[in-house]
């Protein structure tokens, strides 16, 4: 099971220059979301449709997808999950498994697409 930590408040992850929150959301989710997706191809495609889901909702909302349009997304995610009390992994806590992955609830898979995008983009 996997151990969560205190959600980022809002006025803390607002003060975050962009960068340093995507930064913060690869360590925290990405990195072992985007680990677990390149081993399970279903997971892997869960996470190109959230993707899609995220770039879509950006150009709707008039934003384009660099870094501040991205952060802005994940922070409103981060802030969603933490208000269902989901809050999200802490780095350094062990990783999820697989299987836990392809269970993870809709706010931290769109979290690891925002990381993929931004990986994609070059933003980290």
């Amino acid at each position: 099971m996997t151990n969560f930590a205190a959600p980022i408040t809002a006025a803390v992850a607002a003060a975050r220059p962009a960068g340093a929150f995507l930064d913060e959301m690869m360590a925290r989710v990405g990195v072992d979301g985007l680990t677990a997706a390149f081993a399970e191809p279903a997971l892997l495609a869960r996470l190109d449709q959230h993707a899609a889901a995220v770039r879509d909702a950006l150009l709707d909302a008039g934003r384009i997808t660099d870094a501040d349009g991205l952060a802005a997304y994940a922070r409103s995610m981060a802030a969603g999950a933490a208000r269902i009390g989901r809050p999200l992994p802490e780095p350094g806590f062990a990783p999820m498994t697989t299987a836990e992955w392809l269970a993870a609830g809709f706010p931290l898979l769109r979290l690891v697409a925002v990381c993929m995008i931004a990986e994609a983009e070059g933003l980290l």
